[in-house]
């Protein structure tokens, strides 16, 4: 059975995603912050007859907790075959350029950006034992540069430099990561979910969470000759591998 971690899995988005692996035949590790809402998590799973999880207590912004889980797993299996790093942060709806405190963005790049690399350097051992390894990395349209240099349109009025300029950096990781493991069997990609209707948005957005789980999880299940340091967007693109960075 191939297996898969799911960072901030506990609900949302990330709970969609491990529940879609699930029931594709991956025994999942459901990453939460608080036990106990992790394992409230399974026991939903558990009930639509979904068996094959387990939660792990994760904080990512904690090396310490990074390197226990990293430890459990590795008791479980030697071979880790997705790694599907969603949990992140807002910084809240109040964000400026010239305001925002730097407490604001240390703590969102704490979880959205170094959050990542640890996770992700922490299980890449146990991914080069995979013959196909897959990273995805939920990223946002609103980490565009090329989308947020357009002053002029009124799609992009909506602006939280904050959290912007954290998921910009992560995408920046995306490609330089994908680039060091160009020449393994490793596939490497940010993926934007779309405008979900989550706590993360308040329940607005025009995506469902069942929409924003498959767009990850194409990702997740990608073949030999899928793509690699690379961001898509299919919710706001018609040609997800044209979009820009």
């Amino acid at each position: 059975m191939k297996s898969a971690l799911v960072t901030g899995a506990n609900k949302g988005i990330g709970l969609e995603v491990a529940k879609l692996l699930a029931q594709h035949g991956f025994f999942v590790y459901l990453g939460s912050r608080d036990a106990a809402n992790g394992t409230a998590a399974v026991q939903q799973l558990n009930a639509l007859g979904l068996t094959n999880l387990a939660a792990v207590q994760l904080d990512v912004t904690n090396p310490d907790s990074i390197q226990a889980v990293r430890a459990a797993i590795g008791e479980k299996t030697s071979v880790l075959d997705v790694l599907v790093n969603n949990a992140g942060i807002s910084g809240g709806m109040s964000q400026s350029a010239r305001h925002a405190t730097l407490t604001q963005f240390r703590d969102v790049f704490e979880t959205n950006v170094f959050g990542v690399a640890g996770v992700t350097q922490a299980f890449l051992d146990l991914l080069s034992a995979s013959p196909e390894p897959r990273i995805v990395n939920v990223s946002t349209a609103m980490a565009s540069l090329t989308l947020y240099a357009d002053f002029d349109n009124e799609n992009f009025a909506y602006r939280f430099p904050v959290y912007q300029a954290s998921k910009t950096a992560l995408n920046m990781y995306t490609l330089n990561l994908a680039y060091e493991l160009r020449d393994t069997p490793f596939k490497v990609n940010a993926v934007c979910p779309g405008y979900t209707q989550t706590d993360f948005t308040g329940h607005q957005g025009t995506s469902t969470v069942a929409e924003a789980g498959h767009r990850i999880v194409k990702y997740a299940l990608l073949g030999p000759d899928g793509p690699t340091g690379r961001y898509f967007s299919e919710e706001y693109f018609s040609a997800p591998a044209t979009c820009p960075w």
